[in-house]
Protein backbone atom coordinates (compact mmCIF):
# COMPACT_ATOMS: atom_id res chain seq x y z
CA UNK A 1 0.00 0.00 0.00
CA UNK A 2 3.03 2.35 0.94
CA UNK A 3 4.25 2.22 -2.61
CA UNK A 4 0.54 3.08 -4.12
CA UNK A 5 0.25 5.87 -1.97
CA UNK A 6 3.93 6.96 -3.16
CA UNK A 7 3.44 6.37 -6.52
CA UNK A 8 -0.17 8.56 -6.03
CA UNK A 9 2.28 11.32 -4.28
CA UNK A 10 4.58 11.71 -7.39
CA UNK A 11 1.76 12.07 -9.60
CA UNK A 12 0.29 14.57 -7.08
CA UNK A 13 3.50 16.60 -6.60
CA UNK A 14 3.83 16.93 -10.53
CA UNK A 15 0.25 18.38 -11.03
CA UNK A 16 1.35 20.96 -8.45
CA UNK A 17 4.91 21.54 -9.92
CA UNK A 18 4.43 21.61 -13.39
CA UNK A 19 0.85 20.82 -15.13
CA UNK A 20 -1.81 22.78 -12.90
CA UNK A 21 -2.80 26.31 -13.33
CA UNK A 22 -3.70 28.17 -10.01
CA UNK A 23 -7.07 27.91 -10.72
CA UNK A 24 -7.19 24.41 -11.45
CA UNK A 25 -4.48 23.56 -8.38
CA UNK A 26 -7.03 25.75 -6.39
CA UNK A 27 -9.83 23.26 -7.75
CA UNK A 28 -7.63 20.37 -6.62
CA UNK A 29 -6.65 21.18 -3.27
CA UNK A 30 -10.60 21.90 -2.43
CA UNK A 31 -11.41 18.25 -3.45
CA UNK A 32 -8.69 16.51 -1.57
CA UNK A 33 -9.92 18.55 1.39
CA UNK A 34 -13.38 17.35 0.58
CA UNK A 35 -12.46 13.88 -0.06
CA UNK A 36 -15.86 12.42 -1.69
CA UNK A 37 -15.82 11.12 -5.39
CA UNK A 38 -18.62 13.98 -6.40
CA UNK A 39 -16.03 16.21 -6.18
CA UNK A 40 -14.46 14.84 -9.18
CA UNK A 41 -17.17 16.48 -11.28
CA UNK A 42 -15.53 19.95 -10.48
CA UNK A 43 -12.07 18.88 -12.35
CA UNK A 44 -10.31 18.99 -15.39
CA UNK A 45 -10.86 15.70 -17.20
CA UNK A 46 -6.30 14.89 -16.18
CA UNK A 47 -6.88 15.41 -12.81
CA UNK A 48 -9.99 13.71 -12.56
CA UNK A 49 -8.05 10.82 -13.45
CA UNK A 50 -5.22 11.10 -10.53
CA UNK A 51 -8.66 12.20 -7.71
CA UNK A 52 -10.39 8.86 -8.57
CA UNK A 53 -7.06 6.78 -8.12
CA UNK A 54 -6.20 9.01 -4.90
CA UNK A 55 -9.20 7.92 -3.88
CA UNK A 56 -9.35 3.97 -4.90
CA UNK A 57 -6.23 3.97 -3.21
CA UNK A 58 -7.39 4.92 0.14
CA UNK A 59 -10.69 2.75 0.04
CA UNK A 60 -8.05 -0.24 -0.86
CA UNK A 61 -6.35 0.64 2.48
CA UNK A 62 -9.63 0.98 4.47
CA UNK A 63 -10.86 -2.11 3.57
CA UNK A 64 -8.17 -3.46 4.43
CA UNK A 65 -8.12 -1.81 7.85
CA UNK A 66 -11.79 -2.78 8.81
CA UNK A 67 -11.24 -6.52 8.95
CA UNK A 68 -8.50 -5.87 11.60
CA UNK A 69 -10.81 -3.40 13.23
CA UNK A 70 -8.03 -0.49 12.92
CA UNK A 71 -9.94 1.77 10.42
CA UNK A 72 -9.16 4.18 12.18
CA UNK A 73 -5.48 4.51 11.09
CA UNK A 74 -6.88 5.49 7.87
CA UNK A 75 -8.38 8.78 9.21
CA UNK A 76 -4.79 9.97 10.11
CA UNK A 77 -3.36 8.83 6.86
CA UNK A 78 -5.37 11.19 4.90
CA UNK A 79 -5.15 13.86 6.78
CA UNK A 80 -1.87 13.53 6.36
CA UNK A 81 -2.39 13.72 2.69
CA UNK A 82 -4.19 16.69 3.34
CA UNK A 83 -1.64 18.16 4.76
CA UNK A 84 0.38 17.60 1.86
CA UNK A 85 -1.57 19.03 -0.56
CA UNK A 86 -2.34 22.31 1.46
CA UNK A 87 1.76 22.85 1.13
CA UNK A 88 1.62 22.20 -2.34
CA UNK A 89 -0.93 24.21 -2.77
CA UNK A 90 0.89 27.21 -0.91
CA UNK A 91 4.12 26.27 -3.02
CA UNK A 92 2.30 26.78 -6.11
CA UNK A 93 0.97 30.05 -4.97
CA UNK A 94 4.57 31.23 -4.18
CA UNK A 95 5.91 30.16 -7.67
CA UNK A 96 3.33 32.12 -9.78
CA UNK A 97 3.67 34.96 -7.44
CA UNK A 98 7.22 35.02 -7.70
CA UNK A 99 7.50 34.95 -4.31
CA UNK A 100 10.95 33.83 -2.28
CA UNK A 101 10.11 33.50 1.33
CA UNK A 102 12.57 33.81 4.28
CA UNK A 103 13.74 30.20 5.33
CA UNK A 104 12.10 30.30 8.62
CA UNK A 105 8.53 30.85 5.97
CA UNK A 106 10.22 28.05 3.28
CA UNK A 107 10.98 25.11 6.13
CA UNK A 108 7.44 25.36 7.68
CA UNK A 109 5.98 24.46 3.96
CA UNK A 110 8.70 22.84 2.72
CA UNK A 111 9.26 19.95 5.57
CA UNK A 112 5.62 19.17 5.20
CA UNK A 113 6.05 18.89 1.36
CA UNK A 114 8.90 16.75 1.88
CA UNK A 115 6.41 14.12 2.49
CA UNK A 116 8.30 12.36 5.05
CA UNK A 117 5.46 12.72 7.47
CA UNK A 118 3.04 12.20 5.38
CA UNK A 119 4.73 8.23 4.40
CA UNK A 120 5.10 7.75 7.93
CA UNK A 121 1.78 8.19 8.38
CA UNK A 122 0.86 5.71 5.52
CA UNK A 123 3.24 3.21 6.70
CA UNK A 124 1.93 3.32 10.60
CA UNK A 125 -1.47 1.95 8.94
CA UNK A 126 0.31 -1.05 7.99
CA UNK A 127 2.29 -1.70 11.38
CA UNK A 128 -0.77 -3.63 13.44
CA UNK A 129 -1.39 -3.16 17.03
CA UNK A 130 1.95 -1.79 18.05
CA UNK A 131 0.51 1.62 16.44
CA UNK A 132 -2.13 2.94 18.58
CA UNK A 133 -4.43 6.60 17.95
CA UNK A 134 -1.79 7.58 20.54
CA UNK A 135 1.04 6.82 18.08
CA UNK A 136 -1.03 8.66 15.59
CA UNK A 137 -0.93 11.85 17.73
CA UNK A 138 2.62 11.85 18.33
CA UNK A 139 3.73 11.90 14.94
CA UNK A 140 0.98 15.15 13.69
CA UNK A 141 2.26 16.48 17.27
CA UNK A 142 5.66 17.05 15.20
CA UNK A 143 8.30 15.24 17.67
CA UNK A 144 12.14 15.83 17.39
CA UNK A 145 12.81 12.89 15.33
CA UNK A 146 10.33 13.31 13.09
CA UNK A 147 11.18 17.42 12.49
CA UNK A 148 14.97 16.43 11.86
CA UNK A 149 14.05 13.48 9.56
CA UNK A 150 12.04 16.20 7.58
CA UNK A 151 15.09 18.25 7.81
CA UNK A 152 17.43 15.93 6.10
CA UNK A 153 14.99 15.03 3.56
CA UNK A 154 14.45 18.80 2.66
CA UNK A 155 17.96 19.71 2.92
CA UNK A 156 19.36 17.13 0.52
CA UNK A 157 16.51 16.93 -1.66
CA UNK A 158 17.00 20.62 -2.29
CA UNK A 159 20.75 20.43 -2.04
CA UNK A 160 21.06 18.17 -5.05
CA UNK A 161 17.97 19.04 -7.39
CA UNK A 162 17.49 22.86 -7.27
CA UNK A 163 19.67 23.79 -10.07
CA UNK A 164 17.76 21.71 -12.55
CA UNK A 165 14.07 22.77 -10.55
CA UNK A 166 14.92 26.35 -11.17
CA UNK A 167 16.02 25.52 -14.63
CA UNK A 168 12.59 24.21 -15.59
CA UNK A 169 11.00 26.56 -13.48
CA UNK A 170 9.86 25.78 -9.77
CA UNK A 171 9.03 27.51 -6.53
CA UNK A 172 12.71 29.17 -4.58
CA UNK A 173 14.37 26.22 -3.19
CA UNK A 174 16.35 26.18 0.60
CA UNK A 175 19.06 27.08 -1.64
CA UNK A 176 17.75 30.08 -3.19
CA UNK A 177 15.85 31.22 0.12
CA UNK A 178 18.44 31.39 1.97
CA UNK A 179 21.00 32.63 -0.39
CA UNK A 180 19.01 35.95 -0.81
CA UNK A 181 18.05 36.35 3.32
CA UNK A 182 22.19 36.14 4.30
CA UNK A 183 23.91 36.82 0.81
CA UNK A 184 26.15 33.54 1.05
CA UNK A 185 27.32 31.80 -2.19
CA UNK A 186 25.73 28.54 -3.44
CA UNK A 187 29.10 26.91 -2.57
CA UNK A 188 28.68 28.33 1.30
CA UNK A 189 25.17 27.72 1.48
CA UNK A 190 25.40 24.05 0.50
CA UNK A 191 27.90 23.75 3.15
CA UNK A 192 25.94 24.74 5.92
CA UNK A 193 23.15 22.75 5.09
CA UNK A 194 25.56 19.78 5.12
CA UNK A 195 26.48 20.99 8.34
CA UNK A 196 22.04 21.02 9.46
CA UNK A 197 21.97 17.68 8.21
CA UNK A 198 24.73 16.55 10.27
CA UNK A 199 23.06 17.94 13.11
CA UNK A 200 19.53 16.54 12.12
CA UNK A 201 21.32 13.12 11.72
CA UNK A 202 22.40 13.11 15.65
CA UNK A 203 18.77 14.15 16.42
CA UNK A 204 17.62 11.12 15.14
CA UNK A 205 20.09 9.08 16.60
CA UNK A 206 19.71 10.59 19.95
CA UNK A 207 15.67 9.97 20.00
CA UNK A 208 16.51 5.92 18.89
CA UNK A 209 18.99 5.34 21.33
CA UNK A 210 16.79 6.60 24.08
CA UNK A 211 13.06 5.95 23.51
CA UNK A 212 10.72 7.45 25.58
CA UNK A 213 7.24 8.39 23.90
CA UNK A 214 6.70 5.59 21.95
CA UNK A 215 7.89 1.66 21.07
CA UNK A 216 11.10 1.40 19.43
CA UNK A 217 9.58 -0.07 16.47
CA UNK A 218 7.88 3.21 15.62
CA UNK A 219 11.06 4.78 15.77
CA UNK A 220 12.91 2.37 13.75
CA UNK A 221 10.46 2.83 10.92
CA UNK A 222 10.82 6.68 11.01
CA UNK A 223 15.05 6.39 10.97
CA UNK A 224 14.64 3.57 8.18
CA UNK A 225 12.71 6.42 6.11
CA UNK A 226 15.46 8.68 6.41
CA UNK A 227 17.93 6.18 6.11
CA UNK A 228 16.01 5.89 2.34
CA UNK A 229 15.84 9.53 1.88
CA UNK A 230 20.22 9.36 2.00
CA UNK A 231 20.41 7.06 -0.10
CA UNK A 232 18.14 8.93 -2.86
CA UNK A 233 19.55 12.20 -2.29
CA UNK A 234 23.27 11.22 -1.39
CA UNK A 235 25.09 12.63 -4.83
CA UNK A 236 22.34 13.08 -6.38
CA UNK A 237 18.64 13.44 -7.19
CA UNK A 238 18.13 9.62 -7.29
CA UNK A 239 14.27 9.65 -7.42
CA UNK A 240 13.94 11.75 -10.28
CA UNK A 241 16.88 9.99 -12.05
CA UNK A 242 15.98 6.34 -10.70
CA UNK A 243 17.91 5.11 -13.51
CA UNK A 244 21.17 5.70 -12.93
CA UNK A 245 22.87 5.50 -9.61
CA UNK A 246 19.51 4.35 -7.79
CA UNK A 247 19.36 1.30 -10.34
CA UNK A 248 22.46 0.03 -9.16
CA UNK A 249 21.57 0.18 -5.38
CA UNK A 250 18.80 -1.71 -5.98
CA UNK A 251 20.87 -4.54 -8.38
CA UNK A 252 23.42 -4.59 -5.64
CA UNK A 253 20.57 -5.05 -2.76
CA UNK A 254 18.37 -7.92 -5.15
CA UNK A 255 19.93 -9.16 -7.76
CA UNK A 256 24.33 -8.43 -7.35
CA UNK A 257 23.87 -9.15 -3.39
CA UNK A 258 26.62 -10.58 -1.52
CA UNK A 259 26.05 -14.28 -0.70
CA UNK A 260 25.93 -15.25 2.73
Amino acid sequence: MLTKVIAMISIIDDIYDIHGTPDELKLFTDAIERWEITAVDQLPQYMKVAYKALLDVYTEIEEAMVNEERSYSVYYAKEAMKNQVRAYYLESIWFHEKHTPTMEEYMAVAMVTSAYAMLAATSFVGMGSVVTKDSFEWLFSGPKIVKASEIICRLADDIVSHKSEQKRGHVASSIECYMKQHGTTEQETVHEFRKQVTDAWKDVNGECLFPTAVPMPILTRILNLARVIDVLYKDEDGYTNAGTSLKDFVSSLLIDHVPM
